[in-house]
């Protein structure tokens, strides 16, 4: 087991690394930009280290930072979180090259999972479902045009490359083909330098569930159960929960069965998730894999009692999992709710707004958060909550700053 981890992100989730890391017993590195001097995750961390200017372009998502912080503190080994380079498969390689491990898949099964359209080729070499559409690239709009009528309307073209909802348009027609075509290339382009997209046919009323995985670097691989992220807003999700309401005993097997598939067939070895659209007569088809931690996998320890920060570390070590897939049972249930704010006066357009006042709820209780936006037309309300002595802490240290 490592003795040192080095935390390659900020904020919530290196707080909640931290926290695992601790109660294992490992010491931990955090890092931190100029904007993060102060945070709650410098200082619980038992180092940290200064990697570069406030803008993530020139400290979060440089490479070289954290080899060379690994290097001067002795970290064996770096969690990468999520987001920043937690997906990008020359991590992995650039750290294993220096002789430290990654606390995520192997970069092969990054780099199979990370394009839309080679994953969905993937999916479909192992026998799982898949969403009728076209997987090649697409040229122009007239060939788009055609493929769509072949398809059946109504579909919908994505980014290859990417994901939060960006590069989708959704077309009932023709001439929304054409339009969704060029809008697309066009914002997947700006957002992440890759115009490439693709069309597959839309699902009606689609629910969105997502299956956690865990595997190991044996040949291993469990699936822990569901969650379901249907409530979105602009393609964001706002309400996880865990277990789907839609799902029944046979369908949760038949869908756990071929995530674990699709894992094994890129040799996938840590926790991941395996998004698939289900329509309401619980049909389903695979969506895409995501090759890191998610935001709320807590959802799924909820209901699981499995940490599974610690079974990432434990499976970088080399640990064979010590979980048998008789042994994952789903207790209860869970949710988390996103708080998504928009401006009612400026065409409902996102408006995080600012955090005026806080006070910590008790367990059990219906106290939470007060927010009022910069324009003061919101004057807030109590949001109910569960619990969360982490969260609690990071607000009331951002407010004490």
């Amino acid at each position: 087991m490592f003795s040192k981890i080095l935390i390659a992100n900020r904020g919530e989730i290196a707080c909640r690394v931290i926290k695992t890391a601790r109660r294992m017993g490992i010491a931990t590195v955090a890092v931190y930009s100029d904007a993060d001097r102060s945070a709650l995750h410098v200082e619980m961390a038992d180092e940290a280290v200064h990697i570069g200017k406030s803008a993530a372009s020139q400290s979060y998502l440089i490479i070289d930072k954290f080899v060379e912080a690994c290097r001067a503190t002795g970290a064996e080994a770096v969690h990468p979180g999520y987001g920043f380079l937690s997906e990008r498969e020359e991590f992995p390689a650039v750290l294993a090259d220096a002789g430290v491990v990654f606390i995520g898949p192997n970069s092969k099964a990054i780099a199979a999972m990370g394009d839309k359209i080679e994953s969905k080729k993937a999916a479909a070499a192992a026998n799982v479902s898949t969403v009728p559409g076209y997987m090649g690239e697409i040229d122009d709009p007239t060939e788009a045009v055609r493929i769509a009528d072949d398809i059946g309307y109504p579909v919908i073209i994505k980014a290859s490359a990417g994901g939060g909802g960006k590069g989708m348009r959704i077309a009932h027609g023709t001439g929304e083909v054409e339009e969704g075509f060029r809008l697309a290339k066009s914002e997947a382009k700006s957002s992440f330098g890759d115009d490439r997209v693709f069309i597959e046919k839309f699902i009606v009323n689609p629910r969105h569930i997502e299956i956690q995985v865990l595997g190991d670097k044996h040949g291993n691989v469990i699936h822990l159960g569901e969650r379901e992220c249907s409530i979105q807003r602009r393609n964001q999700k706002v309400i996880e929960e865990a277990p789907s309401p839609l799902l029944d005993a046979a369908t949760r097997e038949s869908m756990g069965a071929q995530a674990v598939a699709l894992a094994q067939a890129v040799n996938y070895d840590s926790a991941g998730t395996v998004e698939f659209v289900a329509g309401q007569d619980k049909s389903f088809y695979f969506l895409e894999m995501n090759t890191r931690l998610q935001v709320e996998h807590p959802v799924t320890e909820l209901v699981t009692g499995i940490d599974l920060v610690e079974q990432m570390i434990r499976v970088a070590a080399g640990e064979p999992l010590a979980i048998k897939q008789s042994d994952v049972t789903l207790k209860g249930w869970s949710v988390e709710s996103r708080i998504y704010a928009e401006d009612p006066f400026r065409e409902f357009l996102p408006s995080i707004g600012r955090l005026a006042r806080y006070r910590p709820p008790n367990e059990g209780s219906a106290d939470g958060i007060v927010v009022r936006n910069d324009t003061g037309v919101f004057e807030g309300g109590e949001i109910s909550m569960f619990y969360d002595p982490m969260i609690a802490k990071l607000v009331t240290h951002a407010l004490d700053r």
